[in-house]
């Protein structure tokens, strides 16, 4: 399963990242030419692609095709085209919103590719994909416990010795390793006419690598051969296509801190390793309140305690007599040392009015 994505590339820095090995040279001693991809722009009714630390399914993200699909030219063979798609398929019968059709559409399973309405359309008709990312987020549910309370985990391709996948100062775009999968894209069109390519990331059961992690995987393409079999949808037929999606053999994991659980988190903290991300603060007052957070209780110090007490003995030590008490009463009250003639008068007063 894959829920959520890591790609904090810009659209120059993407196309880098995906060059690819132009042809395999005759001669072995001279070195392999690589080719940049073009980025092809789409409308997609407004939508653009924000890198981003945490991305979700309805983001727009960068995608690998073919570029074959867009011209008829026989020399495009395995040439590549990267274009932006909104992540999760769109039925291409849905009318109205298209954030509306109340499908889940982020995952296709490769068990039920075929028999799927949604998904079969798309495949046979060659609309082969490939999602690139630095890692993918996976949430532990081998263990039982609350979805809140699940541990979380990049995973991502082995890299260089040098490089440290969270770390963006320990490499650059030409020499990470994105991590591809394979995907299915389809075409919706508004009552305008107006396009939105979207897709879905093809997954499967989970191999030995992953299994103690999630019981399901993304259909991963570690060689070249498996990214053009995939992509090549006019001279690679549905059956070798599909042959080419295996378990990876290869993957890198660590656990990363709760705070990629809220998309809206896009901060740098999400994709660091658990150990180094900064713990987030505790709302504190009417932010604590608007969010739900429960107040902290107050712990009282020792040395806060003892403070407490002498002040109460000091209280304590100043309180008034009885007789200092008596004579701070208001004057209209008697007290038992007042004279009794002053009584006598105070009742004849009384008597005469």
């Amino acid at each position: 399963m894959c829920g959520r994505t890591c790609l904090t590339l810009d659209p120059d820095q993407v196309l880098c990242a995906c060059k690819y090995p132009s042809a395999t040279p005759k001669d072995d001693n001279k070195e392999r030419e690589y080719t940049i991809p073009e980025w092809r722009a789409e409308f997609n009714l407004g939508r653009r692609y924000h890198a981003s630390y945490n991305i979700a399914p309805t983001d727009i993200t960068p995608v690998i095709v073919s570029a074959a699909h867009f011209s008829e030219s026989s020399d495009l063979k395995c040439e590549r085209l990267v274009m932006p798609m909104m992540w999760g398929m769109i039925p291409a019968w849905h009318k109205g919103d298209y954030r509306k059709h109340g499908l889940t559409t982020n995952n296709c399973r490769l068990e039920h590719l075929m028999d799927s309405k949604l998904y079969r359309g798309p495949f046979k008709r060659g609309q082969r994909c490939v999602v690139i990312c630095e890692g993918f987020y996976e949430w532990q549910t081998t263990k039982p416990a609350k979805p809140s309370e699940r541990e979380a985990y990049l995973v991502y391709v082995p890299q260089d010795a040098e490089v440290k996948i969270h770390d963006k100062t320990t490499w650059s775009p030409s020499n990470v390793k994105l991590l591809r999968m394979a995907g299915l894209f389809d075409v919706w069109q508004d009552e305008s006419g107006d396009k939105m390519y979207s897709y879905s990331i093809i997954t499967f059961e989970s191999s030995p690598i992953m299994s103690w992690m999630h019981y399901r995987m993304p259909a991963i393409l570690e060689t070249e051969q498996q990214m053009n079999d995939w992509l090549d949808f006019k001279h690679v037929s549905d059956s070798q296509a599909l042959a080419a999606l295996s378990p990876a053999t290869e993957l890198k994991w660590h656990r990363v801190n709760k705070l990629v659980n809220n998309s809206r988190n896009k901060s740098d903290e999400c994709n660091k390793p658990f150990e180094q991300a900064a713990k987030p603060e505790k709302p504190k007052g009417m932010l604590a309140w608007l969010t739900g957070a429960k107040p902290c209780k107050t712990k009282i110090k020792g040395e806060e305690m003892k403070q407490l007490e002498n002040t109460d003995h000091i209280k304590r030590s100043i309180s008034p007599t009885p007789s200092e008490s008596a004579a701070k009463r208001p004057r209209c009250e008697l007290s038992d040392a007042t004279p009794q003639e002053v009584k006598a008068e105070i009742k004849l007063e009384a008597k005469e009015c």
